[in-house]
């Protein structure tokens, strides 16, 4: 305030300073991230409906730099040590993927392709274009039908890959490994938790053979997250002796303990490995584009992964996943 040589007073009126959130907003913003971090870092998660908000988690990550920024906009000092720790943590299990670590392996070359068919209605011709295209050595198959079955074989199948270990069903419980090479059924290999998962000793030229197991365990809805952790701790571990693969619809993604659990007993993951990881596979061909990864290559340590692929199959709601590796 100051007068005028004229008369009167001359009123400058005060800045108004922006008002940012308060202190229990900044906080409500940054706990649920802080939340999602500390379980995901310990692998807390439990029962049915954390076990699939789970699969989320890349998208947390992405998310988690809103309160940040709030909380250091607002100098909210305590708020931002917890919301930078939550992203920081988020941050380090999601970017890998995006990045790969993978190294030059020699070995023989093997082609591995694995796609849901969704109660055997996938395109037909599509899948049989990718084996043209691309001529896998081996094709995993989940949500297999007799139809199906007989539908592929009339496609082609019979005479590209004419070896094969086949368990389908008039229902999401069927399965099937199809190969160029000759096979051996392995019928003890996995236990009859899920989904049928025939597992097969696949006779590669020019080395030892490798052990192939068509994954699908039943997915963690309700009840059935039980019987989900129970089949994903029952995969066997990698052996010393043999190269050992497993692929096809896991029901999980990268953040899930029990996934990682499996991955810690001697696996990697192939998409992960050449930085694919965050490609997502599923719900395919939906108003929604796909959203979470939970198909899966993976496959012993001592394996090469040269380059993963994922590919859109109508009729389905899965995408097909084609993994170019190396095998000792």
């Amino acid at each position: 305030m100051e007068t005028s040589a004229v008369g009167g007073t001359i009123v400058t009126p005060a800045r108004k300073r922006r008002k940012f959130p308060g202190t229990a907003l900044t906080w409500l913003a940054v706990t649920p991230f802080a939340v999602w971090a500390v379980a995901r870092v310990g692998g807390l998660e439990r029962g049915s409906l954390p076990t699939q908000i789970m699969t989320a988690t890349p998208y947390a990550a992405a998310g988690s730099l809103i309160p940040l920024l709030i909380a250091a906009v607002g100098r909210k000092r305590a708020a931002t040590a917890v919301a930078l720790l939550a992203t920081t943590a988020l941050g380090f299990a999601v970017l890998p993927r995006a990045l790969g670590t993978a190294e030059a392996t020699a070995g023989r070359p093997l082609k591995v392709m694995t796609i849901n068919m969704l109660f055997g209605r996938a395109d037909i011709q599509t899948i049989m274009k990718l084996v043209r295209e691309f001529d896998p050595d081996v094709l995993s198959t989940q949500e297999l039908t007799p139809g199906a079955v007989a539908d592929l074989d009339a496609a082609g199948l019979k005479e590209l890959m004419p070896h094969r270990v086949l368990q389908d069903e008039w229902s999401a419980g069927g399965s099937g490994l199809y190969s160029k090479h000759p096979v051996q059924p392995l019928w003890d290999l996995m236990p009859p938790v899920g989904h049928q998962m025939p597992a097969a000793l696949i006779s590669l030229p020019g080395g030892k053979p490798i052990e192939f197991i068509d994954a699908h365990p039943f997915p963690p809805l309700g009840d059935q997250v039980s019987d989900w952790n129970e089949a994903l701790a029952a995969f066997p571990s990698a052996s010393a002796d043999r190269v050992r693969i497993l692929a096809g619809d896991f029901n999980a993604s990268l953040d899930h303990a029990a996934m990682r659990g499996l991955l810690a007993r001697g696996y990697k993951d192939a998409a992960d490995q050449v930085g694919a990881g965050l490609i997502p596979t599923w719900p395919a061909n939906k108003r929604v584009p796909p959203i979470i990864t939970i198909d899966h290559v993976l496959v012993d340590e001592r394996a090469g992964v040269r380059e993963v692929s994922v590919h859109d199959v109508p009729g389905t709601d899965h995408r097909a996943v084609l993994a170019e590796l190396t095998v000792p």
